[in-house]
């Protein structure tokens, strides 16, 4: 049996590894390949296609890089129709993989969804199409199995793969021993995972860390990225800049840990953050087309995932109100000047923390895509004229 797994994006790449690995535990004869990353291959899973070639946010990007979204496209099908994998695993990563999906049905593959795409934030008409397409799916935030009951489709809720993947994170008091050996506060400043989102926000972010060193000149900040960021290039900028900030590369929890507060791009991270224990405001900041759009389709209050998962704003969050420096510095200087706002924060962030589950959750994923590689359900013709 051959597995083929898609993680367009850097979140999904590591939890695809971890997959993988549970897999290999309990099956070691199976075969697989992916698009992905450096955590799929290191965890030793053949990559079809570098997922750097198709992770891009926003509508201006996607038509910016669609030549190479094009010829991903082009290899991964190529692939796909030589080789006929058994299964097919869709990690988050919607509109690609939704094509995919629909291949995978043509050659005769059975598609597993694991982490659902955010219908729930908005398209919402899509749940039945998807209900359709896939065999099984694996939903990783609490509220998703109700959402996708209440439209008549059975997924699965397994837990956040991140309960598992940063159960070894060291304690605070370390972390602090690695990055605040010092009097005055210490802020994240995190403008995402891609190259385009930092250059997009960091103007914004070094605004809002001036108007922080008004009020706390011994503030400090760090500001982690991943192995896809030049970190040199961005300690460049920032001494050019001379501000007191420290690029900390391929280190983002342990960063985040010992930070008082956290300025972040809204997404996974504010999960991470959650787990971590570390109070934050979540920003962010779409083109105006991509903002238009997603004011007519959204179905939801919230952008940050605390806020969705608490059913409320526990979370300081811009994204309908128009993100500034100046708006993202005050509402921080408003958190630290109040270690009650902060306390009330990190207790909340506690209770998200306790409805994401517990470890195991790559073991019960590969007992799903491999129990649903068994059944016996056939993809009919009726179904394929479904999702044309």
């Amino acid at each position: 049996m051959e597995i083929f797994i898609s993680a367009g994006e850097a979140s999904g790449d590591l939890h695809g590894a971890n997959l993988a690995r549970a897999i290999w535990s309990v099956a070691p004869e199976t075969k697989m390949s992916c698009l992905g990353g450096a955590h799929l291959k290191g965890a030793g899973v053949p990559v079809i296609v570098d997922n750097r070639k198709v992770s891009v946010i926003g509508i201006s990007e996607v038509v910016a890089q669609s030549r190479s979204i094009y010829a991903a496209w082009v290899k991964v099908r190529s692939y796909l129709l030589a080789n006929r994998p058994s299964m097919v695993v869709l990690i988050d990563f919607p509109e690609f993989n939704f094509l995919l999906g629909r291949l995978a049905k043509k050659i005769g593959a059975k598609v597993f969804f694991y982490i659902s795409p955010q219908i729930w934030g908005w398209r919402e008409n899509r749940v039945k199409k998807i209900g359709r397409l896939m065999d099984g799916m694996a939903v990783i935030l609490p509220f998703e199995k109700d959402f996708y009951a209440s439209h008549g489709v059975e997924v699965h809720y397994v837990g956040h793969p991140l309960a598992e993947s940063m159960k070894n994170v060291v304690d605070k008091p370390e972390c602090d021993l690695l990055y605040h050996g010092f009097d005055g506060p210490l802020v994240g400043l995190l403008p995402g995972s891609r190259l385009g989102e930092v250059e997009r926000f960091w103007t914004m972010l070094m605004e809002a860390a001036s108007l922080i060193l008004k009020t706390y000149p011994q503030a400090r900040f760090l500001m982690p990225v991943g192995s896809s960021i030049d970190a040199r290039k961005l300690e460049e900028r920032v001494a050019r800049r001379q501000m007191p900030v420290r690029v900390v590369s391929n280190d983002t929890y342990r960063a985040v840990r010992a930070c008082d507060l956290i300025v972040t791009k809204s997404g996974t991270v504010t999960l991470e953050a959650a787990i971590l224990g570390t109070p934050m405001i979540a920003f962010y900041k779409a083109s105006k087309v991509t903002k238009r759009i997603a004011e007519l389709l959204a179905t939801v209050d919230f952008i940050a995932l605390p806020n969705l998962i608490a059913g409320r704003q526990i979370v300081p969050e811009f994204a309908r109100r128009e993100p500034t420096g100046q708006l993202l510095g005050e509402c921080a200087l408003n958190h630290l000047g109040d270690p009650g706002l902060l306390g009330a924060q990190r207790v909340e962030l506690g209770r998200v923390r306790d409805q994401l589950g517990s470890g195991s959750v790559s073991a019960r994923v590969a007992r799903l895509v491999l129990d649903t590689a068994k059944t016996d359900r056939r993809w009919t013709q009726m179904d394929a004229d479904k999702n044309r």
